[in-house]
């Protein structure tokens, strides 16, 4: 599948709970996506030091945070490129289990161009028990399960953002815990024409449902509280935001990166004159009959 590795790094709540299971699936199911993957978890909180012991993933103690204890993205991302092992990275929330078709999404992107910014939407589902990954099905057994019982989530929800070093060399002081610094991060990137990729018909991201406790609002309260009014004014007040359907390209089925210019031209043949003619303007726009492959 490729020798190219990356570092993939997060943040975690408290490990206690249905936190404690739900974070141990998602970074154990990073481990298992490469035997030389990097993990990076940051932060000192309850339960890190023991589950970086146990899992063999790089613990970071510290984390810059805010008055109030929340955690600053810029201080993660800033960190993270400087130690990362790799040359590509990889930041998730804690909360999204990850699986083979994300690494073998990652080695494509590699392969097409050296810079880019790679995301896709989630899939939510209820998962409450811990993964038997000792199972060598167990990959096969949480898809099933995630088609059947859960859902892909909207364009606006951002969960992992696979990137080359460097393209982010400058974050504001976003907090984590709060909205709109995912839809900044896609902007940043295409405002200094880094090409953002749609994985999102290749990969399969799993996000563990479970409540935001830690917000007396709920999952509302994330979006429209003071702070996340302040994460909004960072993102020049909400200019610079863009969701995945901004992105400048796609994977058209696991293999193939198309510009969204090129999918949307051939939609529009598609429904104009039929599939056999659609494929053909397809097939003239990236290869022209002058090149010879005809």
């Amino acid at each position: 599948m490729g020798g190219v590795v990356l570092t993939l790094f997060t943040t975690a709540k408290p490990f206690r709970g249905q936190m404690d299971t739900t974070q141990r699936n998602a970074l154990k199911s990073w481990k298992l996506l490469h035997s030389d993957v990097e993990v990076i978890l940051f932060g000192d909180d309850e339960g890190a030091a023991e589950v970086c012991a146990e899992f063999g993933l790089r613990h970071e103690p510290r984390a810059e945070r805010h008055q109030n204890g929340m955690k600053y993205l810029s201080y993660l991302f800033e960190r993270a490129q400087a130690i990362a092992r790799y040359e590509y990275l990889c930041y998730a929330n804690c909360d999204i289990i990850l699986l083979e078709d994300f690494y073998r999404a990652f080695v494509k992107a590699v392969s097409w161009r050296k810079r880019f910014l790679m995301i896709g939407q989630r899939w939510d589902a209820d998962i409450t028990k811990p993964i038997d990954f000792a199972d060598p099905g167990w990959d096969v057994s949480l898809r099933l399960h995630t088609q059947k019982i859960g859902f892909r989530q909207a364009m606006h929800y951002i969960d992992y953002f696979a990137f080359c070093r460097g393209v982010y060399d400058q974050l504001p002081p976003f907090l984590l815990g709060r909205s709109w610094w995912d839809h900044w991060l896609i902007w940043k990137a295409l405002s200094r024409d880094v090409p953002v990729i749609d994985c999102s018909s290749a990969v399969m991201a799993v996000h563990q449902n479970h409540p935001h406790t830690y917000h007396p609002q709920g999952k509302q309260g994330t979006h429209e509280d003071v702070l996340a009014g302040r994460n909004k004014g960072l993102a020049g007040d909400g200019r610079h935001l863009r969701i995945i359907a901004d992105s400048t390209h796609i994977f058209a089925g696991k293999d193939v990166i198309l510009a969204q210019e090129t999918v949307r031209l051939a939609t529009r043949k598609f429904e104009q004159v039929g599939a056999e003619t659609a494929l053909q303007t397809v097939k003239d726009s990236l290869w022209p009959r002058s090149s010879g492959i005809w």
